[in-house]
């Protein structure tokens, strides 16, 4: 990773928590990219972004399915799963995440994970 802000891309179909996170992640240095479904992400492409972060239930494509059509073009993409539903329930759909969030969650929280997963990224690339 050598850009100087690292791209964080946002999926999720609550307008209103996209621009939360994307105030969060710009106040704390990186680059935010929102997007309000799956498809606009995937037409607008992953060649850039260095983090992914999705909700799980959105209409058309959910975040499992985006995780897994992400994984076969990006298979080393760090993905976090946020929802303010049960779907986590579900344990073995969670496997190959690099966190997940439950709503309403710390932003703190979120950035100390970011972080913490971009530098994992960065040790291993």
């Amino acid at each position: 990773m050598s850009k100087v802000r690292p791209v964080v891309a946002i999926v999720d179909d609550d307008p209103r928590l996209l621009e939360s996170l994307e105030n969060l992640l710009e106040s704390a240095g990186y680059a935010a990219r929102i997007f309000s479904s799956a498809g606009s992400l995937l037409v607008s492409g992953l060649s850039d972004v260095d983090l992914l972060i999705t909700d799980i239930g959105m209409p058309g494509t959910d975040g499992f399915e985006l995780r897994d059509l992400v994984r076969k073009t990006r298979a080393d993409l760090p993905v976090f799963l946020i929802t303010g539903r049960h779907e986590i329930a579900d344990q073995h759909r969670a496997k190959g995440i690099s966190g997940f969030f439950r709503k309403p969650f710390d932003g703190q929280a979120l950035l100390a994970a970011v972080s913490d997963a971009l530098r994992n990224q960065e040790t291993e690339g």
